[in-house]
């Protein structure tokens, strides 16, 4: 059995910003974000969404997975954080300071 270390487990956060003029360019960012969302990823902010992945690995996979659905237009980045680093992330609305997120507490495989 492999040993999960925070080290490297990976969470990935997907950052976007899509062009929206027009009818058809909104369904294209629509279509995007709904991709993200069946594809596990969680909506931080509007344009801002992230997904734990037990290992680098599996982060490598799903980026090839959202190469294959990319938008022709707009820009889309792909950060990479481990998990220790992701559990120094602070998360305010408004004043107040919200709990962060952690890892899903079960494990999916694929």
């Amino acid at each position: 059995m492999t040993h999960l270390s925070g080290y490297r487990m990976t969470w990935m956060m997907i950052l976007f910003d899509l062009p929206v003029g027009t009818k058809a360019e909104r369904k294209r960012a629509t279509t995007f974000r709904t991709y993200l969302l069946d594809a596990g990823f969680e909506m931080v902010q509007f344009s801002v969404y992230a997904r734990f992945c037990a290992t680098r690995e599996l982060a490598e996979a799903q980026t090839r997975e959202i190469e294959r659905n990319l938008p022709k237009a707009g820009k889309v980045s792909i950060l990479y954080f481990t998990d220790k680093q992701y559990e120094t992330c602070r998360t305010y609305t408004g004043v107040s300071r919200q709990p962060q997120a952690g890892k899903p507490a079960q494990l999916v495989l694929f």
